[in-house]
């Protein structure tokens, strides 16, 4: 590789090791990939009062702070993750195709 470049030189002995790293790191991260998470897609959200609530019925119409056409938003164990829109999977089934991913605020 060229000096100056950016990159550091590296022996086939250590680029041996890095490779290897990497694949126990991959085995290591399949431990967690049958662990169960909740996925949820929020359409909207209301808010109103307890005596409104208890007067809703069936036919009822609860207007949610979205538009139509808004991107709904997408939780993974009660943590927002990405955006996405509601799709039709089968003739009755809904489904959410992702179409933003959403940046985690913490520092990792």
């Amino acid at each position: 590789m060229a000096e100056g470049a950016g990159f550091e030189s590296m022996t086939a002995a250590e680029a041996g090791g890095a490779r290897a790293a990497t694949g126990n790191a991959a085995r290591d991260l399949e431990a967690v990939y049958d662990i169960p998470v909740q996925v949820s897609a929020v359409l909207g959200r209301a808010t109103m009062q307890v005596s409104q609530l208890l007067k809703l019925g069936r036919g009822a119409v609860v207007e949610l702070d979205r538009k139509l056409g808004e991107a709904v938003d997408i939780y993974v164990n009660n943590r927002l993750v990405a955006r996405g829109e509601v799709v039709m999977v089968d003739d009755n089934r809904l489904g959410v195709t992702m179409t933003e991913i959403v940046k985690s605020d913490r520092q990792g």
